[in-house]
């Protein structure tokens, strides 16, 4: 049998640059994928994620209260819409380039759900 050496891999702690909130999404997403998955290369991306999903949670509690106004401001709403998706791309666009999106983590040769006979067929 062969005998060697049980090597650890230590998951990236979170930069000290994060605020608590994004080390908390950090630590989220780290301690959901294998060990290994973020090398040292991938930080910057994954500290950027992190704060653009930060600042999606901000902007979307903007808009919660600017919805709830008893006057619409549309000026307003339009700049903040605005922010929404622009902040939502950019999470968007790094968590496919992290591989941490659903469809980034499934194995191509998983096996897909049986199809179901439509009642009308």
């Amino acid at each position: 049998m062969p005998t060697g050496v049980v090597e650890t891999i230590q998951r990236p702690d979170a930069p000290y640059d994060l605020t608590d909130e994004q080390a908390a999404e950090w630590w989220s997403i780290v301690n959901g994928m294998p060990a290994d998955w973020f090398p040292r290369e991938t930080h910057g991306m994954l500290s950027d994620y992190c704060r653009h999903v930060v600042k999606s949670r901000r902007v979307a509690q903007m808009v919660a209260a600017a919805e709830e106004e008893k006057e619409l401001d549309v000026e307003k709403l339009d700049r903040l819409y605005k922010m929404a998706d622009r902040e939502s791309r950019a999470a968007s666009s790094l968590a496919t380039r992290l591989r941490i999106t659903p469809q980034s983590t499934r194995s191509p040769n998983a096996r897909k759900p049986p199809m179901v006979q439509k009642p009308w067929e």
